[in-house]
């Protein structure tokens, strides 16, 4: 899916590139006892901007990924604070959730009018 370029606009990119955090923020919490593991996170609006000017869902996202530096660093190297992690998974989802109702909604528009209704 390129760009958003839809009959759901922008909101069809927005639901695969928070499927995309919700795939990275659950890594970094499933490697937070993983030596060395390094916390990454996509950065939403800019993977959004660069889908909106063409690139694929994914490579948007995994250009718009970084490192995530961490307050508190670990003795093994593992950048994972699971506190954080736990809290920006848990925003996500809700606007996952949130944009995933927006376009049922939009579904069911549609197909009431392709019925006539």
């Amino acid at each position: 899916m390129a760009g958003g370029q839809s009959i759901f606009g922008i909101h069809g990119t927005a639901l695969a590139l928070r499927s995309q955090r919700l795939s990275m923020l659950a890594s970094n919490i499933a490697n937070a006892a993983t030596p060395g593991y390094k916390a990454r996170d996509i950065d939403f609006e800019a993977a959004l901007n660069l889908a909106g000017q063409g690139k694929q869902v994914g490579q948007a996202a995994e250009e718009a990924a970084a490192y995530r530096v961490p307050v508190t660093p670990s003795l093994d190297g593992n950048t994972v604070e699971l506190s954080t992690e736990q809290t920006l998974f848990a925003e996500n989802a809700v606007q996952y959730r949130t944009t995933l109702a927006f376009l049922e909604g939009r579904i069911s528009t549609l197909k009431r009018a392709l019925k006539g209704e």
